[in-house]
C-alpha cells in the first residue's frame, strides 16, 4: 500500500481530465489517498474526490466526480450556442482578430458564481462537511490568494476550512467573478498562488506526491503565432509556482538522501507527475461542450490507469 498526496492542478474546464485521472486512482487496492490538494477547477474534483471518500468510498467519489461534470456540461441549445460563441471569442481575441474585450464582473449579476455555488451544492453537503471531524480520512487543501496582501492561503480541512465559499474562492477568476469575501480576507482564483500547493504534503507522512498536470512542462517549437504565444505564457505562468514547489522538496530530498539533513521529521518524497498528453489552446479552459468534457475525462482515465500500470498498481473493476 502506497500513501499519496494527490495535487490537482487548476484549468477551468481542463480539469476534466483529473476527474477521469481520479476514476482508476480511487478504485485502486494499492494505494491509500492521505491528502487531496487543487486550485481552481483542480480544487473542485479534489473537492469531490475527498468528499466522496470520506462519505461513501471510491465508488461515492466516482459518482460525485462524474455526476459533477456531466451537470456541468453546456447540454441545453442555449447553453450549447453561449459556450460555442464566448470560446469562439477568446480565440479569436488570442489571435489578435478580435479587440479585447473587458468583462466588468462588479458591474453584471453574479450568474455564473450563483450556477456554480448550486452545482456545488448539490453534490456536496457542506453542513455535513462542517460536522465531519477534522481529524480523521484525508487532508483537503485548496488553494487561493488574498487580492489586497497578496497572501497565499491553503484552506485546510484540519482547521474546519472547507465550506462552499473557500472552494469558490479558489475558482474566482477575476476577469469573470468578484472576489470572494471570507471572514478574514477577499480572495481570488488559486492560480495565482500555488497551482496545486504541494510545499506542506510532505509533512503528512506520505510515500509520494502525485501531481496532475494540466500544463506542458516543454514544447515542440517556438511558439510563433499571437495565439500559440499567449497560450503558452498562460501554461508557463500556471507552471510556475509548482515548479518552485518541488524544486524546494527535492533540494530536501536530496540533503536526506547525502545525510546532510538528519532531522527524523524529515524523509525522501517521492515526485511522480500525471501529465494531459493533447495540446490544448487557453480557450479551451472555457469549453463546456459535453464532447469535449467526455473526451478529457476519458484520457484522464487512460492515462491514469496507465500510470497505474506502470508502477503495477492496479484498479478495483
Amino acid at each position: 500500500m502506497v500513501r499519496v498526496a494527490v495535487a490537482c492542478q487548476g484549468g477551468g474546464s481542463q480539469t476534466a481530465f483529473t476527474a477521469g485521472v481520479l476514476r482508476p486512482l480511487l478504485r485502486s487496492p494499492e494505494v491509500e489517498p492521505v491528502a487531496f490538494t487543487g486550485t481552481s477547477g483542480g480544487a473542485i474534483c479534489a473537492l469531490l474526490a475527498w468528499y466522496g471518500l470520506r462519505t461513501g468510498g471510491p465508488a461515492r467519489a466516482v459518482e460525485l466526480l462524474d455526476g459533477f461534470w456531466r451537470d456541468n456540461a453546456a447540454t441545453s441549445p442555449l447553453d450549447a450556442v453561449t459556450n460555442a460563441v464566448e470560446v469562439g471569442l477568446v480565440r479569436l481575441r488570442d489571435l489578435n482578430l478580435v479587440p479585447l474585450l473587458a468583462f466588468d464582473p462588479y458591474r453584471f449579476p453574479e450568474v455564473a458564481r450563483t450556477q456554480l455555488r448550486d452545482l456545488l451544492e448539490r453534490w456536496v453537503d457542506f453542513r455535513l462537511v462542517a460536522a465531519m471531524p477534522r481529524d480523521e480520512g484525508p487532508v483537503l487543501q485548496i488553494g487561493a490568494v488574498e487580492v489586497r496582501s497578496g497572501e497565499f492561503r491553503r484552506f485546510d480541512s484540519r482547521r474546519g476550512e472547507i465550506t462552499v465559499d473557500t472552494v469558490l474562492a479558489s475558482a474566482a477568476v477575476p476577469t469573470l467573478f468578484r472576489a470572494v469575501e471570507t471572514q478574514d480576507g477577499a480572495y481570488w482564483d488559486g492560480v495565482f498562488s500555488e497551482n496545486p500547493p504541494v510545499r506542506d504534503l510532505p509533512s503528512l507522512d506520505i510515500d509520494t506526491i502525485w501531481i496532475v498536470q494540466l500544463f506542458p512542462r516543454s514544447i515542440a517549437s517556438e511558439p510563433r503565432s499571437p495565439g500559440a504565444i499567449a497560450d503558452r505564457r498562460a501554461e508557463l505562468t500556471a507552471n510556475l509556482s509548482l515548479e518552485q514547489e518541488i524544486d524546494a522538496i527535492e533540494r530536501i530530498n536530496g540533503f536526506v538522501r547525502a545525510g546532510t539533513l538528519t532531522d527524523p521529521s524529515y524523509r525522501e518524497v517521492g515526485i511522480e507527475r500525471i501529465e494531459l498528453d493533447r495540446a490544448l489552446d487557453s480557450a479551451s479552459a472555457a469549453d463546456r461542450s459535453p464532447a469535449f468534457l467526455q473526451g478529457l475525462i476519458a484520457d484522464g482515465e487512460r492515462v491514469g490507469a496507465a500510470f497505474l500500470a506502470r508502477r503495477g498498481t492496479g484498479a478495483r473493476v
